[in-house]
C-alpha cells in the first residue's frame, strides 16, 4: 500500500510539473510580450510627435505655410488620391525603385562571383571600386543626363549608381569569409571550382546576401530620388523638386511621408525574406 501511495504521489507530482509552463514556453510568451511592448512604444512615440505637431499648428508656435501640420499632409494626401496624382508618382518612383535594385542584386553576384574565380581581376579591381564607392553620386547625376538623357534610363542609372560598388565590396568579402575547411574537403572529394562555389560559397552566403538587399533597397529608392530631381517629369522626387519651387510644402512633405513609407514597406519585404530563411534553416 505504501508504495502504491508513493508511485500516485510521484504520477501526481509529474502531472502538475506537465502542466505548468516549460521553459521553452516562457521564453516564447516573453519574446512575444517584449515584441508587443515594442510595437505599443513605437506607436505612442508616432501619436505623440503628430500630436504635438498638430497642436503647434493650430497654436501658432509653427508656420504652417512652412511646416504644414499632419491635417493639412492629410487632407492633401486625399486630393492626390482623389486625382489619381498619388497613384501615378508612387507607381513610377516604386517601379524604378524596383529595377534598379533589381540590377543591384543581380549584377553585384555577377562581379562578386567573377572577382571570386579570379584572384588576379580582384586585386586588379579592388582600388577601382574603393574609389568608385567612395565617390558622391549625386556628382555622376548631370554627366549621366548628358549621357542618356532625361527618362527612365537616367534614373535607373543613378539608382544602381548609388549601390552597386558597394554592394559587390561586401558580396565578395563574405564570398572570401567562407569556411576554408569546407572547400577543402569539396577539393579532396574531386570537386572543381565551380562545384566550390555554387556547393559551399553561395549557400554560405545566403545570410550575407539578404542583409547587402537590406541596404541596397533603400539605396536603389536614394538614387532614384536623385534621378528624379534632375531628370523626371513624374514621381515623388519631381513633386519634392516642383513643390520646393513653388512653395507646396504640403505637396513636399507629403511626397517625403510617402517615400518613408515606401522604404519601410520594402524593407519589410526583404526582412519577412530573411526571416523565412532563418525559419527553413
Amino acid at each position: 500500500m505504501n508504495t502504491q501511495r508513493k508511485t500516485d504521489k510521484a504520477s501526481m507530482s509529474g502531472t502538475a510539473l506537465r502542466d505548468g509552463p516549460t521553459a521553452q514556453e516562457l521564453y516564447i510568451k516573453n519574446h512575444h510580450r517584449h515584441h508587443h511592448i515594442i510595437t505599443v512604444l513605437r506607436v505612442l512615440i508616432l501619436v505623440l510627435f503628430l500630436t504635438i505637431w498638430e497642436t503647434a499648428g493650430r497654436a501658432g508656435m509653427i508656420d504652417t505655410f512652412f511646416f504644414s501640420s499632419p491635417s493639412m499632409v492629410a487632407s492633401f494626401f486625399l486630393k492626390m488620391v482623389l486625382d489619381g496624382s498619388f497613384f501615378t508618382h508612387t507607381g513610377i518612383t516604386l517601379l524604378e525603385t524596383l529595377l534598379s535594385f533589381l540590377l543591384i542584386t543581380v549584377i553585384s553576384i555577377l562581379a562578386a562571383t567573377a572577382l571570386w574565380y579570379s584572384k588576379t581581376l580582384s586585386e586588379i579591381s579592388e582600388p577601382y571600386l574603393v574609389v568608385l564607392n567612395s565617390l558622391p553620386k549625386s556628382a555622376l547625376a548631370p554627366l549621366f543626363i548628358v549621357w542618356l538623357g532625361t527618362g527612365i534610363n537616367t534614373i535607373i542609372v543613378a539608382g544602381i549608381s548609388v549601390a552597386i560598388f558597394g554592394s559587390v565590396i561586401s558580396l565578395y568579402a563574405g564570398f572570401k569569409h567562407v569556411d576554408a575547411e569546407k572547400l577543402k574537403l569539396i577539393y579532396t572529394l574531386g570537386g572543381n571550382r565551380f562545384d566550390a562555389f555554387h556547393k559551399v560559397v553561395l549557400p554560405s552566403c545566403v545570410p550575407v546576401l539578404l542583409s547587402n538587399m537590406k541596404v541596397n533597397i533603400g539605396l536603389a529608392l536614394v538614387g532614384v530620388i536623385i534621378g528624379e530631381f534632375l531628370a523626371a517629369r513624374r514621381g515623388l522626387g519631381y513633386l519634392i523638386i516642383y513643390g520646393s519651387q513653388v512653395f507646396q510644402l504640403n505637396m513636399v512633405i507629403t511626397s517625403i511621408i510617402i517615400l518613408c513609407v515606401i522604404a519601410m514597406v520594402l524593407y519589410q519585404c526583404i526582412q519577412w525574406l530573411e526571416h523565412l530563411y532563418k525559419k527553413k534553416n
